[in-house]
């Protein structure tokens, strides 16, 4: 997402530089320039597939190593705002910095709720000393914010509700380019390089975690081996790689392919070659997230399959525009049900995809976004 809203401002004049960790660079600070995007990429420690300590500790130093990598690169007239995303939680000391010396205003775009997800999961508990470590700079990050956007009505009331109406806040959709993808003449599709041609191919592709209750889709996935053409394809990284792959041998699934994280153009050409796009968002979640993978689907007019939390209004959302179906996770017998009207109708994958595609324009496109969030900066 950030890269197609760093494409638009760049297509509309503006000059725009992204600064990203990048785990074990061997310099402090490697400056790249991406589609017209200039790319600083600043040395930092692994946050992916470690353990949850050594993440946290490496989390915790972005900041530091971020400023430490840019601070002689900006000057007072370097940058006219700051967008800045969380999670991760701990961006708010660069993000202090860089307005300081710049003078500017920043825009906090807010995905995740952390660490009240991994409160509700049971992964820490609330009261804890881990908790309030974490809550100390989640609050310091909002602080460096002057208005939030969250990605739905029921996220910013429960925000609004956990902060007392501390901060300013706004509805932000997730967003993407109106621009759907197609294989090159040629080119070798993962059909072929799987042997799935006549398989009717669920995908879902991302961060495989405890956030998304990846068990939740791999029963999905044990209840369709009855159906021959129907094939799981799940390409992505996180903490429930090891539980997607061990459930699949244990229950001798032979309608499952994992393939690990791959870079944003061979994610499209996934994309460009499935029938159906999957999701699952945890029952324990309190916030009500709108996965930003569902706008890669919804850019290829495929029609959305999954489950949330209850209370949700993802399911709302889609379930009325026609693009898709969507239950309330633990509703196993619903989710099979809507997987086999997926599988049993063509006509059916094909008109619920063009209603997403819809959707999409209507509601998160990247140049509503676009707007929505320059104002902030005038």
């Amino acid at each position: 997402m950030f890269h197609e809203l760093a494409c638009h401002y760049v297509s509309l004049g503006h000059q725009v530089t992204v600064i990203t960790p990048k785990e074990n660079q061997g310099e402090v600070l490697v400056k790249s320039n991406l589609d017209g995007v200039n790319v600083w990429s600043f040395s930092s420690g692994a946050t992916k597939d470690v353990p949850k300590v050594k993440r946290a500790i490496n989390e915790t130093l972005l900041s530091i190593r971020a400023w430490r990598s840019v601070s002689k690169e900006i000057k007072p007239d370097t940058f006219d705002g700051i967008v800045y995303y969380s999670p991760s939680i701990f961006f708010g000391g660069l993000v202090s910095k860089i307005k300081n010396r710049c003078n500017c205003k920043a825009y906090l775009v807010l995905r995740d709720l952390f660490p009240q997800w991994v409160i509700d999961a049971g992964m820490i508990k609330q009261g804890s000393l881990i908790e309030k470590y974490f809550r100390f700079f989640e609050s310091y990050s909002y602080e460096q914010a002057d208005i939030i956007g969250l990605m739905s009505d029921k996220n910013k009331r429960l925000f609004n509700d956990i902060t007392h109406g501390a901060y300013r806040t706004e509805i932000l959709r997730n967003w993407a380019a109106l621009t759907p993808h197609s294989l090159k003449d040629g080119q070798k599709s993962i059909r072929q390089k799987l042997n799935l041609e006549d398989k009717i191919i669920y995908f879902y592709g991302g961060n495989i975690g405890h956030a998304q209750d990846m068990a939740n889709l791999m029963r999905l996935a044990k209840s369709m081996s009855a159906y021959d053409k129907a094939h799981f394809l799940f390409v992505g990284q996180g903490d429930e790689v090891g539980l997607i792959n061990q459930l699949a041998k244990d229950w001798n699934l032979n309608n499952f392919t994992y393939l690990p994280s791959v870079n944003q153009n061979e994610f499209k050409d996934l994309l460009a070659d499935i029938d159906v796009g999957l999701f699952s968002l945890s029952a324990q979640h309190t916030a009500h997230n709108f996965p930003g993978k569902l706008l890669g689907y919804m850019v290829q007019s495929l029609p959305i399959l999954g489950s949330v939390n209850a209370g949700n209004d993802l399911l709302e959302i889609v379930n009325e525009s026609k693009a898709g179906f969507i239950t309330v996770n633990g509703e196993d017998d619903k989710l099979l049900q809507n997987a086999e009207m997926l599988y049993n109708d063509a006509e059916l994958r094909r008109d619920l995809g063009k209603h997403a595609f819809i959707l999409l324009e209507k509601e998160f496109s990247v140049h509503s976004i676009s707007e929505a969030i320059i104002k902030q900066f005038a």
